[in-house]
């Protein structure tokens, strides 16, 4: 089972445009790291409202992501757009552990 959550933030609207370019720098840079299975930000219908999904391999792919060397800068800056805090949804396969539900 896949390492994936959902997180839900708001963006200072004076900060828009530079969150949606460091998110689109970060989108670029995952692909490269071992252990991401997906990575993507998305708007949300309130104004002012993001999302970002993520799935790992496990949850110590995710750690080792939040680490690395080009990303720890990008992330602080992110967090640093944000008005608040943010929301993380934890999400579980329909079925665990991959069985076949009757």
């Amino acid at each position: 089972m896949a390492y994936s959550f959902l997180s839900r933030f708001r963006v200072k609207s004076e900060q828009e445009e530079e969150f949606v370019r460091l998110a689109k720098q970060m989108e670029s840079l995952v692909d490269r790291e071992p252990g991401t299975l997906q990575f993507q930000f998305f708007r949300l219908g309130e104004p002012g409202m993001f999302a970002v999904f993520e799935s790992f391999v496990d949850e110590a792919a995710d750690k080792a992501h939040m680490e690395t060397e080009h990303g720890k800068p990008l992330i602080e800056k992110m967090i640093g757009c944000m008005a608040g805090g943010y929301e993380r949804e934890l999400l579980f396969d329909l079925v665990p552990d991959g069985g076949v539900s009757a």
